[in-house]
């Protein structure tokens, strides 16, 4: 670890994590991107993985992070955690430890989360989330009576888990269904400057009690990590990363976002998030201006196309128009390859279709209102992001 991080006195925040009461770093050390994370077996680390994931823990926790996330479904970063966190000898109150996973019963639920925990080398898990309701089937089987959200809540009850949650890549109704419910103290979701769909949810969470933790602000967030020049023209001075963090963190309705740090020197950026203002100052409301006047280059994509959610031509038309007017205002035409031809692989992680000729040829037009050439707009955009797969 580097002197300058080990003599560093961190200016971090931290918020209430909503009902559950944990004081939680506004920054979350995300646990999905360590090198060799999507190999097999899950269980055995590769050295220069371990090597990785050691140096981001303890510089994360130099810099006043202390809240850690990972899943089963991401592949060899519980056992990775699990090793390194060991062998580092971090104290086990230092660190509010989250884990998630997808149970379809409660048999798996309990042998999922017995194995989570030798796998983390914990006996403990602070806050465990629902990994991906992402439709009303996936609502229905999670919450079912007798089903895995239930038994979640009894192992909250043995004190096995402290909190009990849901993540979500899903639609704005079936996240608010979900908080609904009752069922959950914290949940995990999509909003980001780029894509502000999910402010609903978010209120309502807060409204309810609920904490509220901010995913993949970095990457589904723009790959604001790689930006085109004219978006870092627009944030300077700060990173559009540095930024976007702020933007997110400017109502306290917003707890804690996920930085998927892997170098030291995503650590030095993170820390230029510091300190976060509410609401945002001056500088920083400038840069958000700025920002928005770009939408003066093409103000028909306003319109944003949710009354297409389900078009019978099955094109994820909402998200096929978001990368489009990226593209088109903020020259982030590179996102919108990367995420475009993302269709049709990720199920319901990411649901639809492109917007082949096939697929125009069953659009439902008349959702759109007069003046928008749907058609010709999601024509467009698959002409421009889509890559034929070799």
């Amino acid at each position: 670890m580097s002197e300058d991080i080990r003599n560093f006195r961190p200016p971090m925040q931290y918020r209430r994590f909503g009902r559950t009461g944990r004081m939680l770093s506004v920054i979350t050390l995300g646990g999905m991107r360590y090198v060799h994370g999507w190999e097999k077996p899950r269980d055995e680390v590769p050295p220069d993985m371990l090597a990785e994931c050691r140096t981001m823990v303890e510089q994360a926790l130099a810099a006043g992070i202390n809240h850690i996330e990972t899943a089963y479904g991401y592949g060899k970063s519980e056992a990775c955690y699990g090793q390194a966190l060991a062998e580092l000898k971090i104290p086990r109150g230092r660190y509010h430890l989250m884990t998630k996973g997808a149970p379809m019963s409660a048999d798996e639920a309990r042998r999922m989360v017995d194995e989570q925990l030798r796998s983390l080398r914990t006996d403990r898990i602070d806050l465990y989330g629902w990994h991906g309701i992402n439709n009303a089937e996936l609502l229905r089987a999670a919450t079912a009576r007798g089903g895995p959200v239930e038994e979640l809540l009894k192992m909250k009850a043995e004190g096995i888990i402290g909190d009990v949650g849901f993540s979500t890549h899903g639609p704005l109704e079936v996240i608010c269904d979900a908080i609904a419910t009752g069922l959950f103290s914290f949940v995990n979701l999509h909003y980001y400057y780029f894509y502000q769909r999910n402010r609903g949810a978010v209120d309502y969470a807060a409204a309810k009690g609920m904490g509220v933790f901010i995913i993949s602000p970095n990457d589904k967030g723009g790959q604001l990590f790689n930006p085109p020049p004219l978006l870092r023209r627009l944030c300077a001075p700060l990173t559009p990363i540095q930024f976007n963090a702020r933007w997110c963190l400017r109502t306290p309705a917003v707890q804690t976002l996920s930085f998927g740090l892997t170098r030291p020197e995503h650590v030095q950026e993170m820390l230029g998030v510091l300190p976060v203002s509410v609401p945002l100052s001056g500088q920083d409301l400038g840069v958000q201006l700025a920002l928005d006047a770009r939408q003066a280059e093409d103000p028909a994509s306003a319109w944003e196309g949710w009354e297409c959610q389900g078009d019978p031509s099955g094109i994820n038309i909402p998200e096929v128009l978001r990368f489009r007017r990226l593209g088109k205002c903020w020259d982030m035409q590179g996102f919108g390859v990367y995420r475009y031809n993302m269709l049709e692989s990720k199920g319901h992680w990411f649901p639809g279709g492109y917007a082949t000729e096939e697929a125009l040829a069953h659009l439902d037009e008349g959702r759109a209102p007069p003046g928008i050439d749907l058609k010709g707009w999601l024509r467009e955009a698959h002409q421009a992001f889509h890559r034929a797969k070799t």
